[in-house]
């Protein structure tokens, strides 16, 4: 078994670890924020965290109305310039929470009067060390280059903050059934796309609101671990330009969590097949094209952690089947130092 298999399979475990250790925190920090009352929140991630901080954006608006901004680490790191955040909020989601670049970003948010919040994996890293508020993940020792069960960890996490911010009890509980919720989505079959996969040279991955982010994410491992050129696109913004490639059967693989976008999700994947597409659709809600199954949440929000489980496994064995090792990928490394 690789790594990226056996890391999959203990996302359950580490997002029941994360409930169960630091829920009370978590709460903590929502009556903060509630009692802050933040004009803006800003995140500072890189890669599948930079992901992870599209989930959270997508959750905290669509929550609590506070708009969310990503902010390039090199605005600090490399041209020092001053920010404005005072009375504002900063979220470094990192998994090593080693990055220089991700230091020097969350020490100007500070600076500039911010409530600096961390996530991440590594406990006892520079991010952790000078963050004003630390939520550890909880996910466990990470071998693979390719993150899964931190990345799983850190979109949980985020939901789970945003249920502790908005006090959403439907979210709440959606986040406390998460880990039972994850192991099915760890048994769900995508054989019908696995021949697609592993023979293409280029794919499109669509979804829609916190589905978006998510997309990005399964386009990443696509390239990152199966060595196949993968774009993610908004369900929406496919349409303008995009689409032009989409016919012959050009594959797609479309993320529709059960929310208030479904309908625009409907619409825009059965463009896509008109246009001449061949759409594999993972979906907690009925859908157009060649169905893969997920495991429902029972929220919006929350069924993009189970349709990303879900994709991890279907990828690794994708990887195998081309010839790859998922844990080693070509010109990549565990950390990722930049400034």
């Amino acid at each position: 078994m690789t790594a990226m298999a056996r890391e999959t399979a203990e996302a359950p475990d580490a997002v029941a670890r994360l409930l169960a250790r630091e829920t009370g925190r978590l709460e903590d920090l929502g009556a903060r924020l509630r009692a802050l009352d933040p004009p803006v929140v800003a995140t500072c991630a890189r890669g599948s965290s930079d992901h992870a901080a599209g989930y959270l954006k997508y959750a905290v608006e669509l929550g609590t109305g506070v708009p969310v901004a990503s902010i390039g680490p090199s605005i600090a790191s490399v041209y020092a310039a001053p920010l404005k955040l005072k009375g504002g909020v900063l979220v470094t989601i990192s998994q090593s929470g080693q990055s220089p670049d991700l230091v020097a970003l969350q020490a100007a948010a500070k600076a500039s009067g911010a409530l600096t919040v961390a996530l991440v994996n590594v406990e006892e890293s520079p991010v952790a060390d000078a963050a004003d508020v630390v939520i550890p993940l909880h996910a466990g020792p990470e071998l693979s280059v390719a993150a899964t069960k931190s990345f799983i960890a850190s979109v949980a996490a985020a939901a789970a903050l945003t249920a502790a911010w908005t006090g959403d009890a439907a979210l709440k509980a959606a986040v406390a059934r998460l880990p039972e919720t994850l192991a099915a989505a760890l048994a769900a079959d995508w054989s019908a796309a696995a021949e697609t996969f592993r023979t293409a040279s280029s794919l499109y991955v669509v979804g829609r609101g916190p589905g978006f982010p998510i997309a990005q994410e399964a386009a990443l491992k696509s390239k990152e671990t199966a060595a196949i050129h993968a774009e993610a696109f908004s369900t929406a913004e496919v349409m303008h330009g995009p689409l032009r490639l989409v016919q012959d059967r050009f594959p797609v693989l479309a993320l529709a969590p059960d929310d208030r976008a479904a309908a625009a999700n409907r619409d825009g994947i059965e463009r896509l097949l008109k246009a001449g597409g061949q759409v594999f659709t993972a979906a907690t809600v009925p859908m157009p094209g060649v169905a893969l199954p997920a495991a429902p949440t029972g929220h919006g929000l929350t069924d993009p952690i189970s349709i990303v489980t879900s994709f991890y496994r279907f990828i690794e064995a994708v990887t195998r089947a081309r010839g790859h090792d998922p844990d080693r990928p070509a010109n990549l490394a565990k950390v990722t130092e930049t400034r």
